[in-house]
């Protein structure tokens, strides 16, 4: 069992945490306002069916991934709304990229988003955001032909801006 000392030491370096071990959101007012950037990825892999349907804008419940962008955007958008310690940000800019992949028989959606602001905080969880929401509609629109999607992995490709500087992930 620790004592005392090593558990007021250990929460003091989380900083989610105040001095009674309660959650609390980060104050950021002293930190510099620059411009921040993240960008991240994930796969849906689907079957050649749906791939083909995508491809050919053939599913019923619309434009698979115009729907899945806007979708990703909100996210976004939302993402303080959904992650308890996140700060609210005014967002500059989401965009996002769709490619395809095709490994052995399964056809692989690759999605990026990019998430920009100019602010005191980084946008790292609202890109993480973007991407995994984006993901769920591409899914939820094509489950009625195959529910054996698989989503992810789901990783920060890399982020610049702030004090921790330039992040990019060693394996893109």
């Amino acid at each position: 069992m620790y004592s005392v000392d090593m558990e007021e030491m250990a929460l003091s370096s989380f900083t989610h945490f105040n001095e009674e071990g309660r959650a609390k959101m980060v104050d950021i007012t002293g930190k510099e306002e620059t411009v921040r950037v993240a960008v991240a990825r994930t796969n849906v892999t689907v079957s050649q069916e749906i791939y083909e349907k995508i491809k050919g804008r053939d599913i019923k419940k619309g434009d698979v991934l115009a729907v899945a962008q806007v979708a990703g955007v909100m996210a976004a958008k939302k993402t303080a709304d959904l992650i308890p310690m996140c700060h609210p940000l005014m967002l500059k800019s989401v965009d996002f990229t769709f490619s395809w992949e095709h490994e052995e028989t399964e056809p692989r959606l690759v999605i990026t988003a990019t998430v920009k602001t100019k602010g005191s905080t980084g946008v790292e969880m609202e890109a993480l955001t973007a991407v995994s929401v984006c993901a769920l509609t591409v899914y939820d629109m094509c489950k009625a032909l195959d529910k054996g999607m698989t989503i992810g992995p789901t990783y920060l490709v890399e982020k610049t801006g702030g004090k921790s500087g330039h992040y990019r992930r060693k394996t893109d």
